[in-house]
């Protein structure tokens, strides 16, 4: 494994799009817009992000979903942002924004690594 393409990696999924921004593809920057107001509107709808729990296995598939999101995922564990708030109409559609954006980032962070181990053009 090259380290390159892992530090790639790490730096798509911690900013959407910086991986393939640090591999002179500016398409990064397409990503970093769309995969920022897809987690922007969630986090506005009133949108929450999960936290690590086993209670039930569908917070678990959210808790990886969510993940994608990065540096936005890590912090919202300690800054009071990604709670929920269930009393808005927009809460579901919010948590589905969030969980998309963090899936459709694992994809971009992996063709940023794919890139930069020379596996694709």
């Amino acid at each position: 494994m090259k380290a390159k393409a892992v530090l790639t990696f790490l730096a798509g999924w911690a900013v959407p799009g910086l991986g393939h921004i640090l591999l002179k593809r500016w398409r990064g920057l397409v990503f970093l817009a769309c995969l920022g107001a897809m987690t922007a509107l969630g986090l506005a709808m009133g949108g929450r992000i999960f936290p690590f729990q086993l209670d039930n296995p569908l917070t678990v598939l959210a808790f990886f979903a969510d993940i994608g999101n990065g540096l936005v995922y890590v912090l919202s564990r300690f800054l009071p942002f990604g709670l929920g708030a269930l009393k808005n109409v927009s809460y579901e559609f919010g948590t589905a924004y969030l969980a998309g954006a963090g899936l459709l980032n694992f994809l971009v962070a992996l063709d940023a690594y794919d890139i930069a181990a020379g596996k694709k053009k």
